[in-house]
């Protein structure tokens, strides 16, 4: 299992240890096992309210803070760029160049695996809600911030909660992994 986690933090609310960037790896490991996904990297980065209410006013039209954001990179919009890796070492990759013509195929340099993996997208946490959020459930400011990181690992591969059975699907499965690591409430 090749699952990578990169993060930055770009608030001052709460110190994001190498014992808790440990328990997301942890969490990210047995999420990816559980959910049959083996490799990928997720970016992460810890923001305040105000980076996260302008994210989601920007992407979703809502002009207030919200506690993660989930923006997966293996789904494919109207002007996205898609790059098909094939079985000959090569990489075909379809844009439009300045004439608006369709074009182009790029090879691996030497044909072999550089140890990149492919991202399946970034997760926005904001750390005040997460503090927040802990403190009204009463439980660990790291419970809350591995609750909303495996919440937003399920989003990026595929998982909503739009209706009451896909809502009670998706916190089972993010129960079941929180348990797995020891984060109970």
């Amino acid at each position: 299992m090749s699952l990578k986690l990169s993060w930055n933090s770009e608030q001052t609310a709460y110190e994001i240890t190498p014992a808790l960037i440990e328990k997301l790896e942890t969490l990210l490991c047995l999420a990816g096992k559980q959910e049959e996904v083996p490799d990928g990297e997720v970016a992460l980065t810890f923001v305040d309210d105000e980076a996260i209410q302008e994210l989601n006013k920007q992407y979703r039209g809502l002009d207030k803070p919200t506690d993660v954001l989930s923006f997966a990179m293996r789904e494919m919009g109207e002007d996205e760029i898609e790059i098909i890796y094939g079985d000959d070492g090569f990489e075909e990759v379809e844009y439009a160049d300045e004439t608006g013509e369709e074009s182009g195929t790029a090879e691996d340099d030497d044909g072999e695996d550089d140890g990149y993996e492919e991202p399946l997208g970034d997760i926005i946490i904001s750390v005040p809600r997460a503090i927040a959020q802990a403190d009204e459930y009463g439980h660990s400011v790291e419970r809350e911030l591995g609750f909303l990181f495996v919440h937003g690992f399920l989003h990026l591969i595929g998982y909503d909660h739009q209706d009451e059975e896909e809502e009670k699907e998706m916190f089972g499965k993010q129960e079941q992994i929180l348990q797995q690591a020891g984060l109970t409430r």
